[in-house]
């Protein structure tokens, strides 16, 4: 017998309403490019994305047609993330970051019909517009009339908006349509779209907001450092207009010190962003010490956290890091690390062992470990092995893509690519992606321990390690370390004085190179296939 429950479709849309109707005269704060702030409330912009959501349609845009955005973290960029599902089709955001050979690639394979670009971006685009061949109309905003640009059919934003109305019917009909899409950074072969439901983002929404992963409610102040065009912000622009918060838009402005002034000022309640992010807000902070003690939650992911990082952002400066972990094929959240009650006794240095972890599953996502053979093995807190998700906001397949073995197992796990432990009380902790490990001797090695521990070096400012070739061993461990602002001497000896006592032997380092940068991903994760090409061509020596 089946239940006799209403057939209500879990519509992005349906957030949007209850934003409107429950906290109209919350804010939206953003940091143009000039530095000024534009300000207004979720009744304004609901008035705006009715308007927007029309005015797509009138542009030609079709159910399920994608409709890219090329900008920073910004008021227009959070109204996309609304009217364009609410006019059927599906928001791609589209990473800034990428070389022009790389976007238009992504362009070109999802054939988006429209693009919307940030007037500061636009010569950025213009690199890789020639080889984009879907694109029909590009709409710009954050620019002057008078703007000179080599692209075709271009209209403005405010344009569209002006000459629209509100009155609309959502075309967002149907939970199981697709509302948005991003794709993978591409360390490993072609970027991948991973495409979203409405109602997968629905309940991504309501998972992110339970009172065991980030909480937000109408008390809170959100400044979403994350990009936009990065696993959707992590569902923030979504998760604040669900629980009524402010958000603070930091725009271009993700440098240290306007990032310091923005949680001072705005009384910041909740920042999200990645570790490269936090490392340089704390040497800001160190340097000009500010008031940031309305922080209730530092949420950091993309990669781990140093565990001296966390160390020192709670003993120094009193915030709380929320270390969270998850996949752009996630939607993307699948783990949070909240301290439980039963942590409330530890000592302080083991609390900050927990913390170094990317924490528990969230209600909504499951977890196991998978050993060589294809077992499922325990949570003892010592066992590694590769780490499978499954639920309603995980993917089951990539875009324009046929299901394959090496991501989804036979019995509908996705396989993450990271090898990790969990501890007996639920706590997972990534030890290494698969093809990061160090094999060393028939021995795994775990770059990630490395790191972190290299990282608590008082002259270390980060730290990425991989395998070399190695005729004995087959592959022995090479950390890149680059210092501290201000330190001007870092050696070798020092570094493996430091961690000697944490590791066995063979763990050490065969060498430690002082590189004045570590090459990143376009998310601001270590890039070590970068690193692996350069050790290659000679250049780390």
């Amino acid at each position: 017998m089946n239940g006799l429950m209403m057939d209500y479709q879990l519509t992005i849309d349906r957030i949007l309403e209850h934003a409107n109707r429950m906290f109209p005269t919350k804010t939206v704060k953003t940091m143009l490019p000039d530095g000024s702030m534009h300000v207004y409330t979720y009744a304004d912009a609901y008035k705006r994305i009715k308007r927007l959501s029309k005015a797509l349609v009138g542009l030609g845009v079709e159910i399920g047609d994608r409709v890219g955005t090329f900008a920073w973290n910004n008021y227009q960029h959070l109204e996309l993330y609304y009217a364009i599902p609410g006019a059927g089709a599906v928001c791609h955001t589209l990473n800034i970051r990428l070389s022009a050979d790389q976007l238009a690639y992504i362009i070109n394979h999802a054939e988006d019909k429209v693009v919307f670009i940030d007037g500061t971006l636009l010569k950025l685009y213009e690199q890789a517009a020639p080889l984009v061949q879907s694109v029909q109309h590009y709409v710009l905003f954050n620019a002057p009339r008078d703007v000179a640009t080599t692209l075709q059919n271009v209209v403005f934003y405010e344009d569209l908006i002006d000459g629209s109305d509100e009155d609309f019917a959502w075309l967002s009909t149907d939970e199981k349509m697709a509302m948005a899409m991003c794709y993978t950074s591409g360390t490993t072969g072609d970027p991948k779209g991973a495409l979203y439901a409405h109602r997968s983002m629905f309940l991504h929404t309501l998972g992110s907001n339970q009172a065991g992963a980030l909480a937000i409610s109408e008390k809170d102040v959100v400044l979403p450092v994350v990009p936009q065009f990065h696993a959707m912000a992590w569902g923030t622009p979504y998760s604040c207009m669900a629980g009524g918060a402010r958000m603070v838009m930091p725009g271009p402005h993700l440098q240290a010190q306007p990032l310091a002034r923005m949680i001072e000022e705005e009384r910041v309640t909740v920042a999200a962003g990645v570790p490269t992010i936090w490392t340089g807000l704390y040497h800001e902070l160190k340097n000009n010490p500010r008031d940031i003690s309305s922080i209730r939650a530092m949420v950091v992911g993309g990669s781990a956290m140093p565990r001296a990082l966390t160390k020192a952002y709670e003993s120094e400066l009193g915030v709380n890091v929320v270390h969270a972990w998850g996949m752009t094929e996630m939607s993307p959240l699948g783990t949070v690390c909240n301290l439980q009650a039963h942590h409330e006794a530890l000592p302080l240095e083991e609390q900050w062992d927990v913390k170094a972890t990317q924490g528990y599953p969230i209600l909504g996502v499951e977890m196991r470990i998978v050993g060589e053979e294809g077992e499922e093995l325990p949570w003892d807190g010592q066992q590694m092995g590769e780490l499978q998700v499954r639920g309603p906001w995980i993917i089951s397949q990539y875009f324009k893509r046929p299901i394959d073995e090496s991501y989804m197992t036979t019995d509908g796990w996705f396989r993450t690519g990271d090898v990790s432990k969990v501890s007996p009380d639920g706590y997972m902790q990534i030890t290494d992606r698969t093809k990061d490990l160090v094999k060393s001797g028939g021995e795994w090695i775990s770059s990630v321990d490395l790191e972190n521990a290299i990282m608590a070096h008082p002259k270390v400012m980060e730290a990425a390690v991989i395998a070399i070739p190695d005729a004995r061993w087959a592959e022995r461990p090479l950390a890149a370390v680059k210092p501290a602002p201000g330190v001007e001497e870092l050696t070798e000896a020092e570094i493996i004085e430091f961690i000697r006592d944490d590791f066995a032997k063979f763990w050490l380092p065969d060498k430690v190179i002082v590189v004045a940068d570590i090459p990143k991903t376009s998310t601001g994760k270590f890039d070590k296939k970068v690193l692996r090409a350069q050790y290659a061509a000679g250049e780390l020596q």
